[in-house]
């Protein structure tokens, strides 16, 4: 990380000639028996048959068949670390800036050296690209859609390891840089839950204060609020109020009992209410008359079901929000914040967003692809030995001229 906490600029491989012949360095047996033993074994094959029979330098032409935005960092990253162990060089021709939108089937990079080298790499870094692009994607129109709200990634126990933890904070920072860049207010991901992603949100360690564990642990949520401060007594402490159903009492009697913290704005209470029940005090009449004070045409507008369940429903709600905010104002706690999470996607934040939820940090791990098949990047040379050839029906790969 830069000292400013931004991502260093993109870099691509490119410090020899553009052959990719091999030099004498020695590769790094850990690294090659990684990369065998986690491609495709045809890829393998094709590599021994080109070994023995003549290397050629190849062009491959590397896209998704979807709209995404472009976070080719971790792949880059690969294709890089191969290069440099095995001695050779590939040249890689970003068609598109990190962050930009890119349509469905455009060519998102040119990767260019020898078939040999080459082809056993792309089992490994399509892995790192298409989830990352389609994660920034989603994690872009969530910014957008509620630029007033920080945003919290909490994916990293939706994850399948460290691999895929790493790509999803990545992407969750370009999407965010993205929707930054496109509309100056918004306010984007401003960190997310571990210590090892931290620096992609330009910090030292993750975000959080307490689970529903340490509630569980503590006998009553306030119990919970002083066993932090008492560990923690110069944090901010952000309080969940939902573990016992009383969303509203809870979060009342915590910051009655520490009202210094709740009067400099550190203190903040996170709903997230699951979906089979309503907050507390609200039902389906009173969820209508409290969106009915805030946002009058609100219900007027929903196009499905769904989005009316975003609105008036079950769990965390937009009526549930408003409500948790005009109880905490009466009782003259203004400048305690409220976290939203539970379901927060793309859909979710474009309706929180279209009523002005009076939300100040979303905590989301639904950011993540939704559809894996949506994530799927792929590779075709369409370059042999400097001769354009490409399988039939994927002529738009091809560079125009």
């Amino acid at each position: 990380m830069s000292p400013s906490g931004k991502l260093p600029e993109l870099r691509v491989v490119g410090r020899s000639d553009a052959s990719g012949a091999a030099n004498d360095r020695v590769p790094d047996p850990a690294l090659e028996h990684d990369i065998a033993d986690r491609t495709d074994h045809y890829f393998r094959r094709t590599k021994a048959i080109v070994a023995q029979l003549g290397d050629m330098p190849v062009t491959y032409a590397v896209f998704m068949r979807r709209p995404v935005i472009f976070s080719p960092r971790l792949a880059v990253a690969l294709l890089e670390k191969a290069a440099d162990e095995r001695g050779v060089t590939f040249k890689i021709e970003l068609c598109h800036t990190e962050g930009n939108w890119v349509g469905a089937g455009d060519p998102l990079f040119y990767i260019s050296g020898s078939l040999k080298h080459l082809v056993d790499l792309e089992t490994l870094y399509l892995q790192k690209l298409g989830a990352a692009c389609v994660a920034a994607y989603n994690a872009f129109a969530m910014c957008s859609d509620l630029p007033y709200a920080g945003f919290l990634a909490m994916d990293a126990r939706h994850c399948t390891g460290p691999d895929m933890a790493e790509l999803m904070a990545y992407a969750a920072s370009v999407g965010s840089a993205a929707a930054k860049r496109d509309n100056p207010a918004v306010v984007g991901f401003i960190g997310n839950a571990t210590d090892a992603t931290a620096h992609f949100f330009g910090q030292d360690s993750g975000l959080g204060t307490m689970p529903h564990a340490l509630i569980g642990y503590a006998g009553s949520t306030l119990r919970a609020a002083e066993m932090f401060r008492e560990v923690y007594p110069d944090d901010p402490i952000t309080v969940l109020v939902d573990y016992f159903g009383r969303e509203v009492t809870d979060a009342l009697t915590v910051c009655r009992r520490f009202p210094d913290v709740a009067s400099e704005g550190n203190m903040s209470i996170r709903l997230d209410t699951h979906g089979s029940r309503y907050v507390e005090g609200l039902d389906p009449s009173s969820s209508y008359a409290v969106l009915e004070r805030h946002v009058p045409n609100a219900t007027r507008q929903y196009r499905n079901e769904t989005e009316l369940r975003y609105l008036i429903g079950t769990g965390v709600s937009a009526a549930a929000i408003f409500h948790l905010r005009e109880r905490l104002d009466m009782e003259g706690f203004q400048n305690v914040k409220i976290v939203a999470s539970s379901g927060f996607g793309p859909e979710k934040c474009r309706v929180m967003g279209s009523v002005k939820a009076p939300i100040n940090v979303v905590g989301t791990g639904s950011y993540l692809p939704d559809r894996w098949t949506e994530t799927y990047a792929t590779a075709d040379i369409i370059e042999y030995d400097g001769q354009p050839r490409v399988k039939l029906g994927r002529e738009f790969l091809l560079r125009r001229t």
